[in-house]
């Protein structure tokens, strides 16, 4: 695994940094973990009373750094310090020491000013996830300020580089002339979409992969519009969108292992929050990982103030001891049931719906797997519709598993078929809804969110069902809803029948590495465009999925802020569209693909 190595030096006014990081999640991270840690954290037959390895997932990358270079570590004796980085990264969940070297202040191109943001609606938006409450992923012709006959003349308008980032997590904000992002060295930027300059970076305490969304502000003395995201240890942070002042941050999920991995829904003053983990990670690659206590949830804040007003888990059981293993480490049940995805707003039902992903030991529970419907004032639970039953999974297990939370039985392993994308709300022309969910197996599957939910259709985009044919989801206009798959392919599919309309094959380019479109659809009248893990940028026609434009993004950039940057995957976060420019952030490899550390906007030249 390659180290977190941060070279910084100055020529001519030039900021330079090179960073090779250790992404906080990997499973080498896991590995070495059990290697080196769990002998003495993970052991309580050994009587030992050293902090258990779930007490160390709560700390900080820099203090897991620090405490590795104390006494007595017996077992971490010729540990190199790229293993010890690597050590403090996965369990801080972020790499350590960033903020020396990622704050915007350190930059050459910052704006020459920063005027108070006094209005949302004077220049177009791409808000959050989903670009509205509905998680259309859609933006329409006038506030995309591109057509589909000049799609084919976008040419690269400025590269931004991001200091100590090797991953480009979050997905872009654009509002009041601005762009927001956030990457996963926990930094969060505010840049101008014109030019490229920088107004702010703020620290987060972990690396922050959430879409951010951007509001109005009400009792928050000169804050008038605020924006909101999360990062990787469960926090909650409201902003000044002017200054990047923090205004509140909350906590709103204990577990260690929680994430906030889908951007929160800002909807009428309060804050919407979902809540994953890595524990399927943790769990399946570890032979002490006590196996599993994490339940999704999805919290509902006051956008204001940060307070809770209730929280929901999609597990309505608390997990409670079941067996121990041979290492006697106990074991809990039931568990899962995290939330990947942005919630969708239906204020006619007064509901919110999502999407859950599986269990991770048996038995399943009835929520795994499913599309759920919460009460938008309590979060009291409507309805849920399990689409795929029996899903217990855990990373790393199967043929040649070392941890006794795998099942037994390799073949009792689930098919890991989460829900990873929003639920996209639609109209239909004979005046019905339909609730549209890509599912990782390669399903489509269309619920009446006016009938609890009831199934109206499903449509297999792909031959056999198989892992991780649709991740993070699609886009929808008024006919149709979009999706790209893991096979290599882009499919539209008719909202009223399910029916496929079309379905393009992607030519990769040649070379090693993952292919295929697992990063969220973006639409805009007559266009489509998809993010590949083979870092291709690439726009379609709606009307038949003829490919209109593409541009490789894996090379080197001379960047606006002069830092070395360059281009990779794009395995989660869309590109967003707004004001006639297409923005897009390279570089997420989402376990596997080509890291990148920089954003790219495009334009009409």
């Amino acid at each position: 695994m390659k180290r977190l190595a941060f070279v910084l030096f100055a020529v001519t006014g030039t900021l330079w940094v090179c960073a090779v990081s250790a992404n906080a999640q990997t499973a080498d991270g896991i590995r070495l973990i059990e290697k080196r840690c769990a002998s003495c954290h993970g052991n309580p037959a050994s009587g030992s009373t050293t902090p258990d390895l779930l007490s160390l997932w709560k700390l900080t990358s820099e203090e897991v750094y620090a405490a590795l270079a104390k006494a007595p570590h017996t077992t971490i004796d010729g540990l190199t310090d790229d293993e010890k980085r690597l050590l403090a990264a996965t369990f801080g969940n972020r790499p350590v020491d960033v903020a020396q070297i990622d704050d915007a202040k350190l930059m050459p191109n910052k704006c020459a000013s920063n005027p108070p943001i006094t209005d949302l609606a004077g220049k177009p938006m791409w808000n959050g996830w989903g670009n509205g409450v509905d998680n259309a992923r859609f933006q329409s012709a006038s506030a995309a300020g591109l057509s589909a006959d000049q799609v084919p003349q976008l040419k690269l308008k400025w590269a931004f580089g991001f200091p100590g980032a090797d991953e480009v997590y979050g997905q872009p904000t654009i509002a009041a002339g601005r762009v927001y992002l956030g990457v996963n060295s926990g930094a969060v930027y505010s840049i101008d979409a014109v030019t490229g300059c920088v107004y702010w970076s703020f620290q987060a305490d972990g690396g922050v992969r959430s879409a951010i969304s951007i509001g109005p502000v009400k009792g928050q003395g000169a804050t008038k519009f605020g924006i909101y995201f999360g990062d990787m240890r469960s926090n909650v942070y409201m902003l000044d969108a002017t200054t990047g002042k923090q205004i509140w941050k909350v906590k709103v999920e204990e577990h260690p292992a929680s994430h906030i991995t889908a951007g929160a829904t800002l909807y009428e003053g309060r804050l919407y929050v979902p809540v994953a983990s890595v524990e399927e990670r943790a769990a399946g690659l570890s032979t002490v990982y006590p196996c599993c206590k994490f339940r999704g949830s999805v919290s509902a804040l006051d956008a204001n103030t940060g307070h809770t007003i209730w929280k929901t888990y999609t597990i309505p059981e608390t997990p409670k001891p079941t067996t121990k293993t041979s290492k006697g480490i106990q074991q809990y049940g039931p568990n899962g049931g995290a939330v990947w995805n942005s919630p969708t707003i239906d204020a006619k039902n007064s509901a919110i719906y999502i999407g859950t992903g599986d269990a991770y030991t048996e038995p399943a529970g009835k929520n795994t797997d499913a599309v759920m419907a919460l009460d938008m004032k309590t979060g009291k639970i409507l309805w849920a519709i399990q689409d795929t039953e029996n899903d217990a999974w855990l990373s790393g297990c199967g043929a040649g598993a070392v941890s006794e939370n795998c099942p037994k039985d390799p073949m009792d392993l689930g098919p890991d078929f989460d829900f990873g994308s929003s639920p996209i709300l639609r109209s239909l022309p004979n005046g019905k809804r339909i609730l549209v969910a890509g599912q990782k197996s390669g399903v489509v599957w269309g619920h009446d969110p006016d009938r609890e939910g009831t199934l109206v259709w499903k449509a297999q985009l792909v031959p056999k069902l198989a892992l991780g044919m649709i991740t993070f989801g699609g886009a929808a206009d008024d006919q149709s809803a979009y999706f790209g798959l893991r096979t290599g392919a882009v499919a539209a599919v008719q909202l009223d029948s399910g029916a496929t309309r079309w379905s393009t094959p992607v030519t990769p380019p040649p070379g090693p590495g993952p292919k295929g479109e697992s990063a969220a659809i973006t639409a805009v009248p007559g266009v489509i465009f998809s993010g590949g893990w083979d870092g291709v940028l690439r726009a379609f026609a709606t009307t038949d999925g003829r490919l209109l434009w593409e541009y490789n993004m894996i090379h080197d950039y001379d960047t606006v802020n002069h830092v070395a940057a360059k281009g990779g995957s794009m395995g989660a976060p869309g590109p967003t569209v707004a004001g006639g420019m297409v923005f897009a952030g390279s570089g997420y490899v989402f376990g596997a693909g080509t890291p990148g550390n920089v954003l790219l906007a495009f334009s009409v030249q």
